[in-house]
C-alpha cells in the first residue's frame, strides 16, 4: 500500500510538473498578448468599475471639483478659442468624419480584417456610450455657465470615449508598419486635449473623462484580440483579391 501511494504521489508530481512547464511555456510564448490584455483591458475595466461603484453610491470623486475648477482658473479669450475647437475636433468636426473616412477607405482597398475591426471598435464604442449615458443618468456639472452647454448626460464622457477609441484603434491597427510611435504620439496628445477641453468647458467631470478613456480603450483592445484571432479567412475574387491587413501577421491572410 505505502509502494501503490508513493507511486501515485511520483505520477501526480509528473504531471503537476509537465503542467507547470507546459504553462510557462505559453507564458513566454504569449507574454505580449497577455500584457496587452491585461494592461488593455483588465486594468481600464478595473477603473471603470470603480468609478462606476462610487457612482452608484452617490459619492462624490474627491478630484472632479478641484480640477474643474484650477482649469476654470486659467480662462482668457485665447484659451476658450483653443478648447472650443478642440472640443469640436474630438466630435463634430475631427472624430465623426475620420471614423466613417478611415471604414470607407478601409471597405474600399479590401482591408476586410481591419474594416471589421474599425467598426467594431468604433461603432461598438458609440453604441456602448449612449447604453452607458442612459443607464447611469449623471447629471452635467453647473459649476459656471459654459461657453458650449450640453443637455445628454455626462456619464461616461462620449468624447472622451470616441476619441480614445480613434487613438487607439489607429495605433493597433498600425503597430506593425513604421508609422506606430508618430500616430501613438499624435493619438495621445489628441486624447488627452479632447479630454482637457471637456473639462475646462464645465461640461464633464473628470471622472466622466476617464471612465470614456478606460471604456473605449477597453473595448478597442478587446476587438482587436477577437477579430486578429477569431476572424474567419478573408473574402477574394481572381479580379480583386483581399488585401494584407495590418492587424494580423501577413501569413494569417
Amino acid at each position: 500500500m505505502p509502494a501503490k501511494t508513493a507511486e501515485a504521489s511520483g505520477g501526480i508530481v509528473r504531471v503537476a510538473g509537465s503542467e507547470a512547464t507546459y504553462g510557462l511555456r505559453f507564458i513566454r510564448q504569449q507574454r505580449r498578448r497577455i500584457l496587452l490584455v491585461f494592461l488593455g483591458v483588465l486594468l481600464p475595466l478595473m477603473v471603470f468599475a470603480a468609478l462606476v461603484d462610487e457612482l452608484r453610491e452617490g459619492d462624490v470623486f474627491f478630484f472632479d471639483a478641484p480640477l474643474l475648477l484650477a482649469l476654470h482658473q486659467t480662462t482668457t479669450p485665447a484659451v476658450d478659442r483653443f478648447f472650443l475647437v478642440v472640443s469640436k475636433l474630438g466630435y463634430h468636426w475631427g472624430v465623426v468624419p475620420l471614423d466613417i473616412g478611415i471604414v470607407a477607405w478601409l471597405v474600399w482597398h479590401r482591408h476586410f480584417r481591419d474594416g471589421l475591426f474599425f467598426g467594431l471598435a468604433v461603432g461598438g464604442a458609440a453604441i456602448l456610450n449612449l447604453a452607458a449615458k442612459g443607464h447611469f443618468t449623471r447629471i452635467r456639472p453647473d459649476l459656471w455657465l459654459s461657453l458650449a452647454p450640453e443637455t445628454t448626460f455626462s456619464f461616461p464622457s462620449g468624447h472622451a470615449m470616441g476619441s480614445a477609441t480613434l487613438g487607439v484603434a489607429l495605433t493597433m491597427m498600425l503597430w506593425r508598419t513604421h508609422w506606430r510611435w508618430p500616430v501613438a504620439a499624435a493619438a495621445f496628445a489628441f486624447i488627452v486635449l479632447v479630454g482637457l477641453s471637456r473639462v475646462y468647458l464645465g461640461v464633464h467631470y473628470p471622472s466622466d473623462i476617464l471612465a470614456g478613456w478606460t471604456a473605449g480603450t477597453a473595448w478597442v483592445v478587446a476587438m482587436h484580440q477577437l477579430v486578429a484571432h477569431r476572424a474567419p479567412k478573408p473574402p477574394s475574387t481572381r479580379e480583386v483579391p483581399a488585401a494584407p491587413d495590418l492587424i494580423v501577421k501577413s501569413t494569417q491572410t
